[in-house]
């Protein structure tokens, strides 16, 4: 069918919702409290979530050494496991990589299947050696840009590579059985994000839903759907099954999607070689930003929730965060490879910081990971939860000023883990439930209730006083043998330029 999405979204106001929580029979509203009224208990002193999403790490490729974490079997700083490398029939060991620029490898489906392996969790070079080389589009599953005689997809980061990345694991929690909450790749992955499902739908009816962890609609539909949108203001893809935003906008949840303006690097034709730059903003649907293609998203007339990266610096500096936040980096910022991994992990401090330094920064909580493995090694099984996931391991880690000091959480999680502490924390144990949801969709299961999952909520100690921020600079020194010509913010970086105009330095740095 045909819809109007650029017109609706030019017509969309600003459209946020108050920042009040409706209450529920099982939870007491959440907004600030009244004069003279309790203070919030427990999960309810998060009155702010913030979900940053990056892209295409493993967590053994930034976390494999981190001390106490379930990382790369060593001996006397060795690694002692290796994969086959077919084309020089030796098994390659993980290895020291200190450069800023990675290719990874195909990450697609078939590729969580091939580096699995059955458990022997041993593809991840073969699939490398066996990818399209030369692709130009990094989010094509097929493509692949590591060159090195070994490829890269062996290669691991320490806290020399990512120093704030560490240190963010030192001083708060670091979840190291985090999975990607679907085995395939970054489009499914930010469809779980949003609604705890993928599926592909043949009409405006939910019902018409069926379950997709390939694309949906494939790579190539998709992408020509999204080009067909932006050029015509029609499009035929309809995602219609039913995400958080639902549940949101009836309990009364403030919500925005942040997306970061600049480039979206992927082509109509999903194996071109080369293709003009897509530009990609708040306005612009796509794999980072698939919440315009929902229909109850335009049902609700929430499509002015979706904003432009520096509304969030904006927001975040006047204390009007709301109680729900999704941020979508630009290609440069995401990490995605061939992105260099310094900026992103200074558009990833810079977002921080600006939390950190909010007059909300007292009942925020931060939810930082990356989408997929991108093709990195990583040495655990994931485990199995339905027909769609786990998907291999990926990063993930807890900042807030009730997140417990230097902890490390070994609990199964997936980004499931994240819709089930919102709906916990601002809805009473609301679900996207078919049953329950008032929206019904043919989804095979209700994620959030899934028996092996654990809970967020034993990342934070609600009994301690809220922690002070830990204010990093954007541009720590690194080991890297090259890096980027411009970060955010002060350091001492060679051929800096200027900062870039979607990415704001926080108060201190400005003063600096």
């Amino acid at each position: 069918m045909t819809t109007r999405l650029s017109r609706m979204l030019r017509a969309a106001g600003p459209g946020a919702l108050a920042a009040v929580t409706a209450a529920t029979t099982l939870v007491a509203p959440l907004a600030a409290p009244a004069s003279g009224a309790a203070p919030p208990l427990g999960i309810h002193k998060i009155r702010h979530v913030i979900i940053v999403m990056q892209e295409n790490r493993s967590f053994d490729s930034y976390f494999g050494t981190f001390p106490g974490a379930d990382g790369i079997p060593m001996h006397d700083g060795v690694p002692t496991v290796c994969v086959p490398n077919p084309l020089t029939s030796a098994c390659d060991a993980p290895f020291h990589d200190v450069n800023d620029v990675n290719g990874g490898g195909p990450h697609g489906h078939p590729s969580a299947v091939a580096d699995i392996d059955g458990g022997k969790m041993d593809g991840f070079i073969a699939s490398a050696e066996q990818a399209s080389r030369g692709c130009t589009n990094p989010d094509n599953p097929v493509c692949s840009a590591s060159k090195t005689p070994v490829p890269d997809v062996m290669g691991y980061h320490t806290s020399k590579e990512i120093p704030n990345y560490w240190t963010y694991a030192r001083d708060f929690v670091l979840q190291d059985h985090m999975f990607e909450p679907v085995s395939s790749w970054s489009l499914p992955d930010h469809l779980f994000l949003v609604s705890g499902w993928s599926a592909r739908c043949a009409n405006r009816s939910p019902m018409s839903c069926v379950n997709d962890i390939m694309g949906p609609y494939g790579v190539r539909q998709f992408d020509q759907a999204v080009t067909q949108e932006l050029t015509t203001g029609t499009t035929s893809i309809d995602l219609a099954w039913t995400d958080l935003t639902w549940l949101l906008y009836r309990h009364h949840v403030s919500w925005a999607y942040y997306v970061q303006t600049g480039t979206q690097p992927d082509c109509a034709n999903d194996q071109a070689v080369t293709c003009p730059p897509v530009a990609q903003s708040a306005r612009t649907p796509g794999i980072w930003n698939p919440l315009p293609l929902f229909e109850d998203v335009r049902h609700d007339h929430q499509l002015g929730n979706i904003k432009p990266l520096d509304a969030y610096f904006r927001a975040a500096a006047r204390g009007t965060l709301p109680q729900v936040s999704w941020l979508a980096p630009s290609q440069a910022d995401s990490e995605h490879p061939p992105a260099s991994v310094h900026q992103g992990q200074a558009y990833v401090t810079a977002v921080i910081n600006a939390a950190m330094e909010s007059p909300d920064w007292s009942s925020t909580a931060i939810f930082l990971s990356w989408d997929d493995w991108g093709g990195f090694y990583d040495g655990v099984r994931p485990p199995a939860v339905d027909q769609n996931g786990y998907g291999l391991r990926v990063p993930g880690l807890v900042i807030s000023p009730y997140a417990r000091r230097g902890y490390i959480d070994h609990q199964v999680l997936s980004s499931d883990a994240y819709l089930k502490f919102i709906e916990d924390d601002f809805m009473g144990g609301a679900r996207l439930n078919p049953k329950t949801d008032g929206r019904p969709d043919p989804r095979p299961d209700v994620r959030e209730n899934a028996r092996i999952l654990g809970n967020v909520v034993r990342d934070f100690d609600f009994s301690q006083a809220p922690r002070p921020p830990v204010l990093l600079p954007t541009n720590p020194p690194t080991d890297s043998p090259s890096i980027p010509a411009y970060f955010v913010g002060r350091g001492p970086c060679v051929g800096c330029t200027t900062t870039p105009p979607s990415v704001a330095p926080t108060r201190s740095q400005r003063a600096a």
